[in-house]
């Protein structure tokens, strides 16, 4: 089988994680929005320590934490659920950049049959974008800008905290796709200022189908995002359809040991990311290091071998080691990334 390594795809699940969502899926198997009985009651409990859990690691308050299958559909309800305010307000101007994860790219693209105007922002050989670049792009009906925290493929960390402090003063609304960064740059995270917020939980060794869209309050009141599905008013009506216990309860327990954990997860990627530099060093191979490492994940390493194609790499080498060439939802996209 060799070594996995590809845990920005998908990480492993944490086996304390597992056990406790065993426990919960045999025994605690009632819908937590029946309010009959104790089955129902004891479901939704599990829920709100769970909710709790994920606002525990991000500092921020239950009341905006609203769980969804994962970051893909927390940046459609972050981005498509402000279409009828946007509309109703004349702010049909969306800021983005040309390195975010599909979910932001397509769904911001789709938008433009709306009448939607987007603009996007490209990094330089660093992998970062500029600050002035985005602020350039701010104007009177500029509705939202979308930025990751850190890019899934090369791990670099965007300056999303001077972005946002800008933003906050603007009137302009601020989603982070924070997929890559939640539960390893817990500090950071906790200093940003952002209205919304996606997170997946088998990013940091949760289960595969459950994730947060968290929406910031101020002066008391959400963000002006609505429903894009229907069918209840589960999680007050942000996302529709029976809350799968088990699921949430896996985001939960696994927030729950990145916050009692990081700082030393911290050091142990950072000692094991050296040690690969180290060996690529000693290689003797034409080895390049992809983006500025001055801003970069301590998880995360994204190389170029002079002579080599990626994808002949990852299918003779796939016996000893579990890589990737991209993101995990391009994989069968030939084109560079």
């Amino acid at each position: 089988m060799g070594i996995y390594l590809d845990y920005n795809a998908s990480a492993p699940i944490n086996p304390d994680v597992l056990d406790y969502m065993f426990d919960v899926y045999k025994n605690s198997y009632g819908n937590a929005d029946s309010r009959t009985h104790d089955y129902g009651e004891g479901a939704r409990k599990i829920v709100e320590d769970a909710r709790s859990q994920v606002a525990n690691l991000l500092d921020v308050g239950t009341g905006e934490v609203f769980f969804t299958s994962g970051s893909t559909e927390s940046n459609n309800i972050a981005i498509q659920g402000l279409i009828d305010y946007a509309i109703e307000n004349d702010k049909k101007h969306v800021i983005t950049t040309t390195i975010e994860h599909k979910a932001v790219l397509e769904t911001v693209k789709s938008l433009e049959k709306h009448g939607f105007e987007i603009d996007l922002v490209s990094p330089d050989e660093s992998g970062r974008i500029a600050v002035e670049d985005v602020i350039s792009l701010v104007k009177d009906n500029t509705l939202l800008v979308s930025i990751m925290h850190a890019n899934n493929e090369t791990g670099i960390i965007q300056p999303v905290k001077e972005i946002g402090n800008y933003l906050s003063e603007k009137g302009v609304l601020f989603h982070i796709d924070a997929t890559q960064t939640c539960g390893k740059l817990v500090k950071e995270l906790r200093e940003l200022k952002y209205d919304m917020l996606s997170l997946s939980a088998h990013k940091l060794s949760g289960p595969q189908g459950v994730g947060a869209l968290i929406l910031r309050k101020k002066r008391y009141k959400l963000p002006p995002v609505k429903a894009i599905t229907y069918g209840g008013q589960q999680e007050h009506g942000i996302r529709p359809g029976t809350i799968p216990v088990a699921l949430v309860a896996g985001l939960g327990k696994a927030c729950e040991i990145a916050n009692e954990n990081y700082e030393k997860n911290l050091v142990a990627y950072t000692e094991k990311k050296q040690m690969v530099l180290s060996l690529i060093a000693d290689s003797g191979l034409d080895i390049s290091i992809n983006g500025d490492q001055n801003y970069c994940m301590p998880n995360t390493v994204n190389i170029s071998i002079s002579g080599v194609e990626s994808e002949a790499l990852m299918l003779s080498s796939k016996q000893y080691c579990g890589s990737s060439n991209g993101s995990a939802c391009t994989s069968h996209d030939y084109s560079p990334s």
